[in-house]
């Protein structure tokens, strides 16, 4: 399957139950990198908006790029009320926006998805001079607490699947981001981000993935059967916590001069 059909069939949940980002990222791009409100920002990958919406909060300017047809609707049904919102359905590496157009662009959950190279040769024609790149990801602790370990082994059981998507995203790693920024350096600040969920959260948030049984499947109940039993072991008071940290990678993309 095609990185930009993953989620066609998963907009709903993913939309209401993927996990949000700390005010902290946004204040992280004004305060220690100088973007001012009105700022033009395109948010790569964009998805159902998670990001726009604390970007267009913020009072930037957004452009949401998403090559997907069912997440990119999502995303103009919650943000189309913000008049600073503007949605395109594109891919990464080929916008098909006017170059030189914008102060920075943002890509949450979304990197481990592009061709890195082919990108970054579009990022460079997007961005103003001066303009900076925000990779951005909410990494969820797998050995954490009990819940997180029982989670990650019910994951785990779901074999290539799930493992395909897990290396997808550790190949990417520090040395990935190396590699994009070069011959730049990119810098790293990270915020402390906890998921907290209800049941109804819980089984959303594994239905949103994209490795996730889906209805349909015949793993489908086996598996939200399997959840639920872990949920109702570790519940507090009806709900259960993800340790997850917000990591950001940002910084500019020089010109490669070698």
């Amino acid at each position: 399957m095609k990185p930009t059909e993953r989620f066609s069939n998963r907009a709903d949940d993913y939309r209401r139950y993927r996990p949000g980002y700390p005010l902290a990222v946004t204040e992280l791009m004004r305060e220690a990198c100088g973007l001012k409100a009105g700022a033009s920002v395109a948010d790569v990958g964009s998805g159902t908006g998670i990001f726009s919406r604390l970007l267009l909060e913020a009072g930037f300017e957004v452009t949401a790029v998403e090559p997907n047809g069912p997440m990119q609707l999502a995303a103009e049904e919650d943000l189309g009320h913000f008049p600073r919102f503007h949605s395109v359905a594109a891919a990464a590496e080929q916008t098909g926006l006017p170059g030189a157009s914008f102060d920075a662009i943002t890509v949450a959950q979304a990197f481990h998805w592009f061709d890195h190279q082919a990108a970054r040769r579009e990022f460079q024609r997007l961005l103003r001079p001066g303009g900076l790149v925000f990779i951005i990801w909410n990494n969820r602790q797998i050995d954490s607490s009990p819940f997180a370990r029982a989670y990650e082994d019910l994951l785990k059981a779901l074999g290539e699947s799930y493992e395909a998507v897990a290396h997808r995203s550790q190949d990417v790693g520090p040395r990935g981001i190396e590699e994009f920024f070069a011959p730049g350096v990119a810098q790293l600040a990270e915020f402390d981000n906890p998921h907290v969920m209800d049941w109804p959260g819980l089984r959303g948030r594994f239905l949103s993935a994209s490795y996730a049984p889906a209805k349909g499947d015949p793993r489908h109940e086996d598996f939200l059967a399997r959840l639920e039993r872990i949920f109702r072991q570790h519940e507090v008071e009806g709900r259960v916590t993800f340790d997850q940290t917000t990591k950001v990678y940002y910084g500019k993309l020089l010109l490669d001069m070698t």
